[in-house]
């Protein structure tokens, strides 16, 4: 059940992002990274996860919880992966909120936030109904 409701969402995202138009040199999945504050340590995260600092996590407003995903410091191109565990406000300006050792990795502590692509990396069950989804759409020859 699970692995159907995650391939729906998928496939509903695919066609959305398809459906956009964007110009060439803007990812689809580009904005700012800024990290959590102090004060977060230690507080539950929208899956009920204890935040920690040293942690490689994410709050972000609209990926599924547990998602993985390759964010990458567009100024300098160091990247990290990071699993999706909090929710971020919908007022928010922000792509994505790094915990502080992710912005330490990114080499953002600084500047407070930094450009930012982001890249879904694909579990095993997205894979697996990518992959049923491919067999799926190849055509049968007829018998004869």
């Amino acid at each position: 059940m699970r692995i159907c409701l995650f391939w729906l969402f998928w496939m509903l995202t695919v066609v959305a992002v398809q459906g956009q138009t964007a110009p060439a040199d803007i990812e689809p999945f580009s904005g700012t990274a800024s990290y959590y504050a102090k004060k977060f340590q230690g507080r539950r995260t929208a899956n009920g996860e204890i935040f920690r600092q040293d942690s490689l996590t994410a709050a972000h407003k609209s990926l599924p919880l547990g998602t993985i995903v390759k964010v990458t410091n567009r100024n300098n191109g160091k990247w990290i992966i990071v699993r999706i565990n909090d929710r971020m406000s919908p007022r928010s300006r922000h792509l994505i909120d790094l915990s502080r050792r992710g912005a330490r990795e990114l080499d953002f502590i600084q500047a407070g936030h930094a450009p930012v692509s982001l890249e879904i990396i694909p579990t095993l069950p997205v894979a697996e109904a990518l992959q049923q989804l491919e067999a799926d759409s190849v055509p049968v020859p007829p018998q004869p």
